[in-house]
């Protein structure tokens, strides 16, 4: 019993060590933001106050000069009520960067427009972002840097499965499974998670773009 117990021990420390700088992120005077860099929407949250920004994922630029017109809800009401000229972009698709410029600008406007609003925010916040579980390493940096070039002090990347999870209050650091299905714009993903990590899982480029496609060409 002895050494089961030392092994448990070992085990929650681990556990803690993993969770560590995600606990920190979250402490009740924590300057830290987290973000939903997500295909079709993007939210923003901070502590004590939960999603203070939930946007669509929009840029609207002049095809032209390149320059950024309007981000989010605002670039999204100006699709078809503007000349030709100005055309709305997508920066991500299925999950990852497709534009990384573009990205870079959206995020440095919403983190920006955080800290506008929350006069306690440090000009530079550390920023926890969401990425799908089957991304690879290049496209982790991509986050990373638009992140960091975006104005975040320290970029933290969490796989969506291990946020959802924790956002809906499941035991993830405890030894029972726990099986996740998030299906949003450009990704669906499906993942098992026990003892504070992914124990299986599943990341398919196919979600809820792919649906209203579907239900527009049915109809």
């Amino acid at each position: 019993m002895a050494q089961v117990k030392h092994a448990t021990d070992l085990l929650r420390g681990r556990i803690y060590s993993v969770f560590k700088p995600f606990k920190s992120l979250l402490g009740i005077f924590s300057r830290d933001i987290g973000v939903d860099l997500g295909t079709a929407t993007t939210l923003v949250s901070v502590h004590g106050q939960g999603i203070v920004i939930n946007e669509p994922s929009v840029v609207a630029i002049d095809k032209y000069s390149k320059k950024v017109l309007a981000i989010g809800a605002e670039a999204k009401e100006m699709v078809g009520r503007t000349p030709a000229s100005i055309v709305a972009i997508r920066p991500l698709r299925d999950g990852v960067i497709s534009d990384f410029d573009i990205t870079e600008k959206m995020l440095h406007y919403f983190i920006h427009r955080v800290h506008e609003r929350n006069r306690l925010l440090s000009p530079s916040p550390r920023v926890a972002v969401g990425i799908p579980s089957g991304v690879t390493e290049v496209e982790k940096r991509a986050v990373e840097e638009a992140t960091l070039s975006a104005g975040a002090r320290e970029a933290y990347l969490v796989e969506e499965p291990i946020a959802a999870a924790i956002g809906a209050g499941l035991p993830v650091a405890d030894s029972v499974g726990s099986m996740i299905i998030d299906i949003g714009g450009g990704t669906t993903e499906v993942a098992v998670i026990s003892l504070g990590g992914i124990v299986a899982s599943r990341s398919i480029r196919v979600a809820g773009d792919e649906m209203d496609q579907e239900i527009i060409q049915y109809a």
